[in-house]
């Protein structure tokens, strides 16, 4: 065995200690995400706090709560912004909205919801098809920190451009500058995009369903967790999707290897919305 693969060895067995001292410690499952989105998180958060490694990260993770803050932060995937990729939103005002108007009330759970740029934007387009007085979404996060900013509803102002482009992609109905008022360097969206929206501390690893929806978005979450773990989330979704609801992937996600797959239909193949059938009721081991 050569020098690279020892070295290799002793570096996932660190990390493989260090996600279980979190776990024990803290609850956090980190276990089953993808080994090497892990790796390179880990490697960056090792040189940003100019540690000598990783056991010396477990120790300070160990020590200090406030450093853990800061390795969910590095760890958690934060990537995202309003009406991002503008033709999902198309195809959901279009195809999904009218469905939902059936329903004498909504109860909508995005999943991973980072810092809230796509739950405000489903609430901004609820808010143009009438629906979202009878409506509810949940933006659920495993980290306080990013939920906290949720709840402010303050984004870069220098964002906005980019935000006001995605939204006419989208099929937004009014000026965009509407729901936001500008504040020196931010933008401040309207109290009433928050009325009806909850958000609230959720882990996707470890925590069960809390509610019955009509849609779920768990979109950009599952390509950092391995198989098992993608399995498992399946699971939990449909446990918490409604006969007929609707579930939204990412554009790199896909129910063609999930244990569900036979559960649903796909409405938009191109834009990952699937809807589940009207199926007996079966819970998957």
């Amino acid at each position: 065995m050569d020098v690279s693969t020892v070295e290799a060895d002793a570096e996932a067995e660190g990390i493989r200690r260090l996600l279980e001292a979190v776990y024990d410690r803290y609850g956090f499952d980190f276990r089953n995400y993808s080994y090497p989105s892990l790796k390179r998180r880990i490697g960056a958060l090792i040189k940003d706090m100019r540690v000598s490694g990783v056991a010396e990260l477990q120790r300070l993770l160990l020590e200090d709560s406030r450093q853990m803050e800061r390795f969910l932060l590095k760890l958690s995937i934060n990537t995202t912004s309003m009406f991002r990729d503008p033709g999902f939103y198309h195809v959901f005002r279009n195809h999904v909205v009218p469905h939902l108007k059936t329903h004498s009330f909504v109860r909508i759970w995005h999943a991973g919801c980072s810092t809230g740029e796509e739950v405000y934007s489903m609430a901004i387009l609820l808010k143009e098809e009438g629906l979202y007085s009878r409506c509810r979404i949940y933006g659920t996060d495993m980290n306080e920190a990013v939920l906290s900013k949720c709840r402010e509803g303050v984004f870069p102002l220098a964002s906005m451009k980019e935000y006001t482009q995605n939204y006419n992609q989208a099929g937004g109905q009014r000026p965009f500058s509407e729901y936001y008022t500008a504040c020196y360097d931010n933008a401040v969206l309207k109290p009433s995009l928050r009325d009806n929206v909850v958000f609230a501390q959720h882990n996707l690893v470890t925590d069960r369903s809390f509610n019955e929806f009509q849609v779920i978005f768990v979109r950009n979450v599952m390509i950092y967790f391995n198989r098992s773990l993608q399995d498992s989330v399946h699971r939990l979704v449909l446990d918490s999707l409604c006969p007929t609801g609707f579930l939204a992937l990412g554009t790199k996600e896909s129910l063609h290897f999930a244990p569900c797959r036979a559960h649903y239909e796909e409405l938009d193949a191109c834009h990952k919305i699937y809807r589940r059938k009207r199926l007996p009721c079966v819970r998957l081991s």
